[in-house]
């Protein structure tokens, strides 16, 4: 039986298009995907991201502080968490450096932090994170938030319009920087709101109570903000230039392979799980962008992609809305460089593709052409 968010109801009450998404059910659409991929771009777009899992971490004293935790459990230093609700992007290593997640981790307070993880790897996350604890931290507590639901409101008129369906929100939220949270007292119970997110929009990422999820929709929906399911998510994180974990990056790669270099902190002797195999394995490989340059076909996840240096492979391919051409992030061989020209198969068909820096799409810009 597929899992389901506190918003279910709501979203096939709305005529919404339902699917298995790694054994959730969840909206992938609620009438046109393009559409509501134009409302976070041009204006603004809420989804319901309650499938991700909230995870907070409490601990007291040497033996169990979450931040001494987190500095060996993260490849990213959150020794750079000073300031309570300030966010950090890292990735959850295996020892072979191989990547068992992508994640956000929030400073609260010394004696708690808390992660939000990808829903298809959250069970693993929390499982191995547990494992650690026992052997490093066994007084820390690492408690999955199931009583909380979690709303990303995305687009350029995505903040304004949260002011005015929430009361007295901006007064907490009006001065966040990108990367922080704040906690909200409102009608909707205590919100976390954190200036994050996965389309390469402003906006907010709202946590709250899941008995309070339905009435937070419903409002922020009559204020003007767009019903959007996970198929605009897709094209927006992509021309955003953002990872998707499962396809730009796995178990498999390391960071250093997958575009996220800038997320592993190797500055001083920190020992983070994963640190020894990526010093001893440089990368061989680099997550760039790719254009479509011939017509008659689209990029796509898996087509095999020819280079003078070797052979790659797409990770991530689609039509962008915005660019109106063919986008993809590739994998391929250290040395290819933005501005080649590479062979991509698609159907049998050799079709040219140039190679770009991502993010192909910011803020509403093109930055690519």
């Amino acid at each position: 039986m597929l899992k389901t968010t506190p918003l279910n109801a709501v979203h096939r009450a709305s005529g919404a298009r339902m699917v298995d998404f790694g054994g959730w059910d969840m909206p992938v659409h609620y009438g046109s995907q393009i559409d509501e991929h134009h409302a976070v771009r041009r204006d603004a777009g809420v989804f319901d991201v309650s499938h991700m899992r909230v995870v907070d971490l409490h601990g007291d004293g040497a033996l169990a502080s979450p931040r001494t935790f987190l500095r060996h459990a993260l490849a990213n230093n959150v020794d750079k968490l000073k300031t309570p609700g300030k966010a950090l992007y890292s990735c959850l290593l295996r020892n072979d450096g191989g990547v068992l997640d992508d994640l956000i981790v929030y400073y609260l307070r010394e004696d708690l932090f808390r992660l939000v993880v990808n829903a298809a790897t959250a069970d693993k996350d929390i499982a191995w994170l547990s494992d650690l604890a026992l052997r490093r931290a066994p007084g820390l507590r690492i408690v999955p938030r199931d009583d909380l639901a979690m709303i990303a409101v995305q687009g350029p008129a995505a903040r304004d319009k949260v002011w005015h369906a929430i009361p007295d929100s901006e007064a907490a939220t009006g001065r966040l920087e990108p990367f922080n949270a704040a906690t909200v007292d409102t009608p909707f119970g205590e919100l976390f709101v954190a200036r994050t997110g996965y389309t390469g929009e402003d906006g907010f990422e709202i946590v709250v109570p899941a008995m309070h999820a339905e009435a937070l929709w419903r409002a922020l929906v009559s204020h003007g903000i767009a019903s959007c399911g996970l198929g605009a998510r897709d094209t927006l994180r992509l021309e955003a230039g953002m990872n998707l974990y499962g396809q730009d990056m796995d178990e498999s790669v390391s960071p250093l392979e997958s575009g996220l270099a800038w997320t592993v902190d190797l500055a001083g002797e920190r020992d983070f799980i994963g640190r020894a195999a990526l010093e001893a394995h440089p990368a061989k490989r680099q997550l760039t962008g790719l254009l479509l340059q011939d017509p008659g076909g689209v990029l796509r996840s898996h087509q095999r992609v020819q280079t003078e240096r070797g052979d790659g492979e797409v990770t991530s391919g689609t039509f962008s809305p915005t660019m109106k051409q063919s986008i993809a992030l590739a994998r391929l061989p250290v040395g290819v460089a933005a501005g080649d020209v590479v062979q991509v198969e698609i159907r049998g068909r050799h079709l040219d593709a140039r190679v770009v820096k991502p993010p192909f799409v910011r803020s509403g810009k093109v930055l690519v052409s």
